[in-house]
């Protein structure tokens, strides 16, 4: 029996306050430290909703960019408990993220990810951002 050797690829993402300017306005972020990735834009958005919109900015670019994933388990990490309990289907969501869940389930059916939880000052997607 042959075995395939599947190398891991972690991934990270998040939302950030920025400092300066109205509360509402946050960063989506993501960062792929093994492939020297790191991206943050603007987002205006509520807490819970600016974490759904980060993951689903990197599953849109995982999904965009499968040539540089192909061969890799991806292992997500967020800090955020929340989003992973909803999406490991442990708890419910709100219905005003339902729509948001159901596209990220889809991602996770197609890109078959693990989601996992690490510290925030530990999180490579939110810490250290404008150095």
């Amino acid at each position: 029996m042959a075995f395939a050797f599947v190398k891991g690829m972690n991934c990270y993402f998040g939302s950030y306050n920025r400092e300066t300017g109205p509360a509402d306005k946050k960063l989506v972020c993501f960062a792929i430290p093994e492939a020297g990735i790191t991206f943050k834009a603007p987002f205006n958005g509520a807490k819970l909703h600016t974490e759904y919109a980060s993951l689903l900015t990197l599953l849109e670019f995982v999904e965009s960019n499968q040539k540089l994933f192909k061969g890799h388990h991806l292992e997500l990490f967020c800090d955020n408990l929340d989003l992973i309990s909803q999406l490991n289907m442990e708890t419910a969501c709100a219905y005003e993220y339902s729509e948001l869940l159901r596209k990220a389930l889809d991602y996770k059916d197609k890109l078959s990810f693990g989601l996992n939880w690490i510290p925030r000052d530990s999180n490579p997607a939110t810490r250290h951002l404008f150095d």
